[in-house]
């Protein structure tokens, strides 16, 4: 097939699957109570989308009693999940689940059919085994292969993956569940960054592999996919009047003028979040303004410059203008004061809960190999050997509550000082 002839077809297939899953009407899909498990292979076992997600999730909705565990395996395919299903997933108790297979079940070569037959396979044996659990599950097509050769991204081992994301799309729909694209959103954003320069390459770790960048663009799609709500809080401040004119996410109190501006107490109900280290991407995708929506508006004030402050300290600067019509402070408020410190240790806290999981507990124990030397002369049967993994597990699991606990801790949410004063000349 010419290069003309495959863009061509990949058109076609984006045309059925690509907007699919970015389009999708209804409520989060995440819920209040939810055990959230994440199946996949390496990519998913680099704990960074799947980390993003749950940040993402828990800083909108500090309150919600939600657990997120990561069981992805690095070279696994959806024959592998569906083999594993009981020990890996089952074992948790989900009720809500996100499945990401693809990339090495497309054996890195053109399509071929046997290896797309025994793809669709494994994902329809875990959809039974999900249904019969009553687990909702999220269907993500794979993401790219980010090919170090220039020209269109699509090209190449993508074509293959683009077949298999329409196995993903039947298997999501013949099971009632959510279907999510991330592949399209993804190549168009390498697409972009080809554009302006040929040689850009945005993942930010191999071709298979995102780094930050990449799989912050991966929870981007997800979800929006997910119909994620990108509103924070918004908060209408009538300063001429001396009250706030309204609020959505948040409660203002001790509203005030000073220093030739306003002052107040603000309570919000949530937090924003992007990761720090996958700034990069924000060029390519509109990641930080579509997943968050950190409102202020204030009008009554004096034609001039304004601070903002939280907490005392500088965030940001505007024009009365700007002000009236309303800002997102969120790009803001996330990179100094007091919101930025509490997301840092959401955030610092969050990857403790996953590092300890993974390390101790799913590859500690569960994937760990048992090898006991000829020389210690150990009589242990099979059946005693499980029984203390078994044991090991239910240990660690004991101390992971304390790691879920410090988590909920640092999503307690305190009020912080607003003001907005004029810039002092």
């Amino acid at each position: 097939m010419t290069s003309k002839r495959a863009l061509a077809a990949l058109v076609g297939v984006a045309a059925v699957i690509g907007l699919a899953g970015m389009v999708q009407g209804g409520e989060f899909f995440f819920k209040d109570g939810d055990v959230v498990v994440v199946l996949g292979d390496s990519i998913t076992e680099q704990h960074l989308y799947s980390s993003y997600l749950e940040a993402w999730t828990v800083c909108r909705f500090p309150t919600w009693k939600i657990t997120f565990r990561n069981v992805g395996i690095g070279g696994d395919t959806s024959p592998g999940g569906e083999s594993r299903f009981k020990r890996d997933v089952l074992f948790r108790k989900p009720t809500a689940l996100t499945v990401d297979f693809g990339m090495n079940d497309g054996g890195y070569g053109a399509f071929n059919q046997q290896g797309y037959d025994r793809y669709v396979r494994g994902l329809e044996g875990i959809a039974q085994q999900a249904k019969g659990a009553n687990i909702r599950v999220a269907w993500l097509t794979p993401s790219p292969f980010e090919r170090k050769e220039d020209g269109p991204a699509a090209e190449g081992y993508n074509q293959t993956l683009e077949r298999f994301s329409e196995g993903v799309k039947e298997v999501a729909a013949a099971n009632d569940g959510l279907f999510i694209d991330q592949l399209h959103p993804y190549i168009a954003a390498m697409d972009k960054a080809r554009a302006a320069k040929a040689a850009n390459r945005i993942g930010g770790g191999d071709a298979v592999h995102p780094g930050p960048p990449g799989q912050a663009l991966m929870a981007w799609a997800i979800l929006k996919g997910m119909n994620f709500p990108n509103l924070v809080v918004s908060a209408d401040i009538d300063a001429a009047a001396g009250k706030a004119a309204g609020t959505q996410g948040c409660k203002i109190t001790g509203l005030k003028a000073a220093a030739g501006g306003v002052q107040f107490q603000q309570q919000d109900e949530g937090l924003p979040f992007s990761p720090a280290e996958a700034k990069s991407i924000l060029q390519w995708a509109p990641v930080l303004e579509d997943l968050n929506e950190y409102r202020l508006k204030v009008t009554g004030l004096k034609a001039g410059q304004y601070e903002i402050r939280l907490g005392g300290k500088k965030v940001a600067q505007y024009s009365d203008g700007d002000l009236s019509t309303g800002v997102n402070l969120t790009a803001a408020v996330l990179a100094d004061g007091p919101i930025a410190e509490q997301v840092h240790t959401v955030w610092s806290a969050l990857t403790a809960k996953n590092a300890f999981h993974h390390d101790r507990i799913f590859r500690g124990i569960v994937l760990s190999p048992v090898n006991v030397p000829d020389w210690l002369d150990l009589k242990l049967t099979p059946q005693q050997i499980e029984s203390q993994r078994q044991a090991a597990i239910e240990k660690r699991l004991a101390e992971l509550t304390k790691y879920d606990e410090a988590l909920r801790k640092a999503l307690v949410i305190v009020p912080h000082e607003v003001q907005i004063v004029p810039v002092q000349k």
